[in-house]
């Protein structure tokens, strides 16, 4: 049984930064694409940022330049680095994996697993 837990959400002032980390467990870590999205408050899912076995990457434009995604294989764990928060970063982080993904996809129709969610609110 795949699951993943996020962990490492809160609140910042704008300029801030934190870290997120998702622990996966369930599968062979190594075999799937990992990606953080997010949602805020009336809006759809988005994806933020992913990342392949390979170490290949993927960002949103809205975070290029400030989120870096990395993985621990022997951890199973991966972590979404946040600097220069902005107040639209506001949202629920989402970890996500997908085995069906063809490269690394911010479509969040590539991803069948789900973790929980942590809160990020960023204030002016």
């Amino acid at each position: 049984q795949v699951q993943l837990v996020e962990s490492g959400g809160g609140s910042v002032q704008a300029g801030g930064s934190l870290r997120l980390s998702c622990v996966a467990s369930g599968y062979t870590f190594t075999r799937y694409y990992m990606g953080w999205f997010r949602q805020a408050p009336g809006k759809e899912r988005e994806g933020v940022a992913v990342i392949g076995s390979a170490g290949d990457r993927n960002y949103a434009d809205s975070v290029k330049g400030r989120f870096t995604i990395s993985q621990d294989n022997a951890k199973n764990t991966l972590y979404l680095q946040m600097v220069n928060l902005k107040p639209e970063d506001t949202a629920l982080y989402y970890c996500a994996a997908s085995a069906r993904a063809p490269s690394p996809s911010l479509a969040r129709g590539w991803y069948d697993y789900w973790g929980q969610g942590t809160q990020v609110t960023v204030s002016s």
